[in-house]
């Protein structure tokens, strides 16, 4: 969530960042009057108290008529009180539910405009040149006996799959590979539960009422998670945490899921985009000041791991209104997987 008071102190900056992600600008206006009214509210009603209390120390001498006279007042103020404190309850919610939809101010210098609009760090590695039709990386899986998407969709449905053989080795080694690196930088390896509370959901910018890639067990109501960062988010939710002696690094592995609503007919071929993966994740918990430094270091380690691998790669900072809503600033290492066609890894 913004902080409200910074954000009435400076509204041109998130009016600013709105535009950079071509997002709803007037959500800046409607929640500086929204606290305004609720802070007003709030204060009739404190009003309200200290006059009803002052006049419940009047009620206990009094008697005969004065005193039916007080308590026909105490009981229209009793009734006045409740209405002030409604009031500022509607106000306190309609400024939660402005603030959970408001996305994070992003990081000023980031590219403007949409997905096409990224701008690219860096290039590593040469793009192979090859003298035939070279395979996909699904023919070349289906051709090795590690990717079965065919049964996978029997069983499942669409774009589920079954890793098999050299397949399941190499996921596992791979994930392997990379907690011992994490490891070796100071990351706590954990794996995390894949089922959360909508509050926990809510708390990592994912609006749980109005995002359609989430799944929901509605009988439990519990939420499928999409990123083992949620889970990792929830870990010290309502602890203060004592950062004095250095950030707090997770390397936090889970299945993750995913419905991929939107994303018919893009990069639906293979295991790009599916329903269901298992990823690991590098977490930090860290102070404002350090957040900067602490985001170059996660870039670092991704392209460490990537140097392993010997896969050509890009990175790209991502344009503002391409960013998550709980994003300030996303860069991104994109693996060549296709000819002169690189895709997010």
């Amino acid at each position: 969530m913004i902080d409200i008071k910074h954000l009435a102190e400076n509204p041109e900056l998130y009016r600013a960042s709105q535009r950079a992600r071509e997002d709803d600008e007037s959500l800046v206006d409607q929640i500086i009057a929204v606290d305004s009214e609720r802070r007003a509210a709030l204060q009739a009603f404190e009003n309200l108290r200290a006059e009803q209390n002052a006049l419940s120390k009047k009620i206990g001498p009094a008697s005969g008529e004065e005193k039916q006279a007080l308590l026909a007042q105490a009981k229209e103020l009793s009734a006045n009180v409740k209405a002030a404190q409604a009031q500022a309850d509607a106000k306190d919610q309609q400024l939660d539910e402005l603030n959970n939809i408001f996305p994070n101010l992003i990081i000023e210098g980031i590219p403007s405009g949409d997905e096409d609009n990224f701008a690219v760090l860096k290039e590593v590695g040469q793009l192979p040149d090859f003298d035939f039709a070279p395979r996909d990386h699904l023919e070349l899986g289906e051709m090795l006996g590690a990717i079965d998407m065919e049964r996978g969709a029997k069983v499942s449905g669409s774009r589920f799959y079954f890793l098999k053989g050299v397949g399941a080795q190499l996921e596992m080694a791979l994930t392997q590979m990379g907690m011992d690196q994490a490891t070796e930088a100071g990351f706590t390896p954990i794996i995390t539960p894949t089922l959360v509370r909508p509050e926990v959901m809510n708390g990592t910018g994912f609006n749980v009422e109005h995002d359609d890639e989430i799944y929901r067990i509605e009988k439990d109501d519990l939420y499928l998670v999409g990123t083992s960062e949620v889970a990792l988010a929830g870990y010290y939710a309502d602890e203060i945490l004592d950062l004095n002696e250095g950030p707090i690094r997770f390397a936090g592995y889970s299945t993750c899921y995913r419905r991929e609503a939107g994303a018919a007919g893009k990069d639906t071929r293979g295991i790009i985009r599916v329903h269901q993966f298992n990823k690991l994740e590098m977490f930090i918990y860290t102070t404002v000041e350090e957040a900067a430094a602490e985001h170059q270091r996660l870039l670092a380690w991704e392209e460490e791991m990537l140097a392993k691998i010997e896969v050509p790669y890009r990175v790209i900072d991502t344009a503002a209104g391409d960013l998550g809503p709980s994003a300030a600033r996303k860069f991104d290492c994109e693996a060549w997987s296709q000819p002169k066609t690189p895709t997010v890894s």
